[in-house]
């Protein structure tokens, strides 16, 4: 098969170096290069990103680490003229004795499987994924935040790069795994949020690709965030398509409402995407001895809640401040002792090894 066809923003060829020079030229950790206590949730170059490619009936090949830079693609490839693309999220946490560890890469695997599938796109082994996962960490070592500072966000990517003329899947695939430091996805550590319910934008509809993570879901929602954010909201509240009642999800989080000691949150039925911080957030939950319920919620509902929060990889557990309805705000108290922050601190202890993980979630990167 033939090598990845890759263009770095510096020079018209790569050569990438073999796994151990990799490995021992990010083996160091110079703090001092980079400002941790301003991360922000930007891109930011890193050193090296991993790259796979398959044709449309075959096996992906072993792949390789090369020098974070631009790809080549066809003006014809299937991802750029029919949206033929997945992505996934992950990240990496440095503990404080040093050691990297990667919060529950195999669902991000399965779930990449399951949206190949819908997309009918050849997709990565679970294995493959995981270690491509965790080369790409390892090799960006020295990007990885210190404890408590940040993470760094891993974002597979799975494109169909082969070209293609008339809505058909693509002869080629290419995987794709780079990474970012990033620290706080919202703008303060402490920030709610302030969400709107949308009435007319739908995120997704019966029997459409809502219910995986598809590139086609992100696009339109922009113009409903843009519009939401113009007004002063963080984000956007979604209504099902069919009766217009029933909430869903936020633009790229899911989202819970508590009522003493019952949780509930949207039921998945196609049009909403399983969320791997939302399956974690659930089972924490029943650890902690709250009921459960994943049903229809209408939207109504938000009214009489006592407190509401929205979960997500990226955005991890962040409590709802407020959600605007038909003009009508509905405000929730928020301090240190709701739910959802006993909930963040369960999961974020998991993730930094000071609570113990007792389902395997965590996964050593070396």
């Amino acid at each position: 098969m033939a090598s990845p066809n890759i263009v770095s923003s510096s020079q018209s060829s790569l050569s990438p170096p073999p796994a151990t020079s990799i490995a021992s030229t990010n083996g160091g950790y110079e703090s001092g290069e980079i400002d941790w206590d301003n991360l922000g949730f930007k891109v930011t170059k890193t050193d090296y990103m991993f790259i796979a490619k398959s044709s449309l009936d075959g096996d992906f090949e072993q792949g390789q680490l090369i020098p974070f830079g631009n790809i080549e693609l066809s003006p014809s490839a299937g991802i750029l003229n029919y949206g033929q693309g997945l992505i996934e999220g992950s990240k990496a946490y440095r503990r404080e004795d040093g050691g990297i560890f990667v919060f529950r890469p195999q669902d991000g695997a399965i779930r990449m499987q399951i949206g190949a599938e819908r997309m009918c796109m050849p997709c990565p082994a679970v294995d493959q994924f995981v270690d491509a996962v965790k080369q790409t960490a390892l090799a960006n070592k020295r990007w990885i935040p210190p404890a408590d500072k940040g993470t760094l966000y891993i974002r597979p990517l799975l494109m169909g790069s082969g070209a293609v003329l008339g809505v058909a899947p693509a002869p080629e695939y290419t995987f794709l795994v780079y990474a970012c430091p990033v620290g706080n996805y919202l703008k303060g550590a402490t920030e709610a949020l302030s969400l709107y319910v949308e009435e007319e934008v739908h995120r997704a509809v019966c029997g459409g690709a809502g219910g995986v993570k598809s590139i086609t879901n992100y696009a339109p929602v922009m113009k409903a965030m843009r519009n939401a954010k113009r007004k002063g909201f963080t984000d956007v509240l979604y209504l099902d398509s069919v009766n217009n009642k029933y909430i869903e999800e936020a633009s790229s989080s899911n989202i819970f409402l508590i009522k003493g000691k019952v949780i509930l949150t949207p039921k998945a039925s196609g049009t909403i995407l399983e969320g791997i911080t939302k399956k974690s957030v659930i089972d924490i939950a029943h650890d902690l001895g709250y009921q459960v319920e994943e049903r229809s919620i209408e939207v109504e509902e938000l009214i009489t809640a006592e407190e509401v929060f929205c979960t997500g990889t990226a955005l991890g557990v962040a409590p709802v401040g407020s959600v605007t309805y038909k003009d009508k705000r509905i405000e929730y108290k928020i301090s240190s002792e709701i739910v959802s922050q006993q909930l963040n601190t369960r999961l974020v202890g998991i993730q930094r090894g000071t609570i113990e993980d007792k389902r395997n979630w965590i996964v050593e990167v070396k």
